[in-house]
């Protein structure tokens, strides 16, 4: 017999308060500047539709990198300020880390 645990605590006010984070996207300079733009926009649209509030994008161009990403020498580089749940910044991450665009990525909550 299988037992199952089901929990019926009430959400945390933590879980549904949101929070300051910032993210900085290193994104291949492959990818063409509509490309670029749909790729904001992808992060942007998931932080929109989970209940988050986008407050900054800022594109700070093409950077040479210090080290070689991927034999790549340069990068665009995006940073972006938004408020999240805590809970869905493990799935943005996740989505990041799959995304052929993205080189790197960083992501910070801001105290």
């Amino acid at each position: 017999m299988v037992s199952t645990k089901t929990s019926n605590k009430a959400p945390k006010a933590e879980d549904k308060q949101l929070r300051d984070y910032e993210l900085v996207l290193i994104i291949s300079p492959e990818i063409a500047d509509e490309a670029l733009d749909t790729t904001i926009d992808k992060v942007s649209r998931f932080v929109t539709e989970k209940s988050g509030v986008i407050s900054n994008v800022e594109r700070w161009g093409k950077k040479k990198l210090a080290y070689p990403i991927k034999h790549f020498m340069e990068a665009s580089y995006v940073l972006t300020r938004f408020k999240l749940s805590p809970k869905l910044c493990k799935e943005l991450e996740t989505k990041l880390k799959v995304s052929e665009e993205v080189l790197r990525h960083l992501l910070i909550k801001i105290e």
